[in-house]
């Protein structure tokens, strides 16, 4: 049985929810939306400014910060040089030598209680709260009406909770994050390993598989027309159904989940021909960072431990003798190996791989780093 060090400690999650402001009158929307414009613009002014050569946060002093020709007030353009450098920074890590300048659509600002606060009502009303948006320039001040929902009570009232004054706000909705404690993580369950793929969405150590139809739906979304209706209702219907998936693997009440390091999929398979016309059309609509984050928020509202491991030939090593070829695959769906003969579906035998890579390897329970084994 596998425990996690620091089992005894209680964990604590971050969580969001986003109510509507379509209650906000047409005029409060368009004030919005201009003021929103003119942020983005800044933004990318400190981008361009920064992309080269960024800076610490500390370094944000009025001398750097008042440089844009702008009529945003000095606190929303600090505001606006910090997403900056969090833009550079996530583009650096994601994509390293290769990454892009980022680029703000203006559709969106991130502030905290020093521009908007949510305040309650003074009098009984048709809405819970308003979101009051002050210190941006040109004397405008804005309140939002925010009316609760379900998803809202749920993390408000659950045991715990705090509300963070940090604010998502673009002319649709407005984003709140609470923290959550958890509770310890669970030390009472086995350790799963979760293989992803098209085929299977999700093919566990256990033998079990799960999310078989997902082909079916992706590949509906291919043939509809490009932000069709349709297809807008079935990229729904296809991260709903990953959401089935994610409950069916915590029903099984696992101590630790292990999946692969999956990133940058359909990168550079159309210049290299590494995959057919079709294979591509099918990893375009399937949404794998969905699915992966949906998997792992379950993991941490649950207490169970996330961990990733590189993926690297997993599906043609052998689970039982540890042969690795590239001829051991069949096919897409069956495995059999050159060496011992050992026989098993493909996705199965490739999730076997990954518990065993992790639990083998350098944080496995050998390491003492995350885990430790006894029993």
């Amino acid at each position: 049985m596998i425990y996690p060090l620091g089992s005894h400690v209680d964990m604590k999650v971050i969580r969001s929810t986003k109510c509507s402001l379509k209650f906000a009158t047409a005029t409060k929307r368009a004030e919005l939306a201009r003021v929103l414009e003119e942020y983005g613009r800044v933004v990318n002014f400190f981008i361009d400014l920064f992309w080269e050569q960024p800076v610490d946060k500390s370094a944000l002093l009025a001398a750097v910060v008042n440089q844009p020709e702008t009529w945003l007030s000095s606190r929303l353009k600090k505001v606006a040089a910090r997403e900056a450098l969090d833009m550079i920074r996530a583009a650096r890590e994601r994509d390293g030598e290769e990454a892009i300048k980022p680029v703000h659509k203006g559709q969106r600002m991130c502030v905290s209680s020093t521009i908007a606060t949510l305040e309650a009502p003074k009098n009984a009303g048709e809405f819970d709260a308003w979101l009051k948006i002050r210190c941006v320039g040109e004397g405008i001040g804005l309140d939002l009406p925010i009316r609760f929902h379900k998803h809202w009570h749920k993390l408000a009232e659950h045991p715990g909770s705090v509300r963070l004054n940090a604010y998502i706000i673009t002319t649709r909705y407005a984003q709140f994050s609470f923290e959550i404690e958890t509770g310890r993580k669970v030390t009472d369950g086995e350790p799963v390993a979760v293989d992803t793929g098209v085929n299977v969405l999700a093919a566990l150590s256990t033998g079990l598989k799960l999310g078989l139809d997902i082909k079916e739906i992706i590949e509906a979304i291919n043939r509809c027309e490009p932000g069709s209706n349709r297809q807008k209702k079935l990229r729904r219907a296809l991260k709903q159904r990953m959401d089935e998936v994610v409950k069916e693997i915590m029903v099984l009440a696992p101590a630790l989940i292990v999946v692969e390091k999956l990133s940058h999929v359909t990168r550079g398979t159309k210049q290299r021909r590494r995959l057919g016309r079709r294979t591509r059309r099918l990893l375009s609509a399937w949404a794998y960072r969905y699915w992966l984050d949906r998997l792992r928020m379950a993991c941490e509202w649950n207490r169970v431990s996330y961990r990733t491991v590189p993926p690297a030939y997993t599906s043609q090593r052998c689970s039982r003798c540890g042969h690795t070829e590239q001829g051991n695959r069949l096919s897409s769906e069956m495995f059999r190996c050159r060496r011992c003969d050992y026989t098993d579906s493909a996705d199965v035998n490739a999730a076997r791989n990954i518990l065993s890579r992790f639990l083998t390897g350098v944080y496995g329970p050998g390491s003492q780093a995350n885990f430790m084994a006894t029993g």
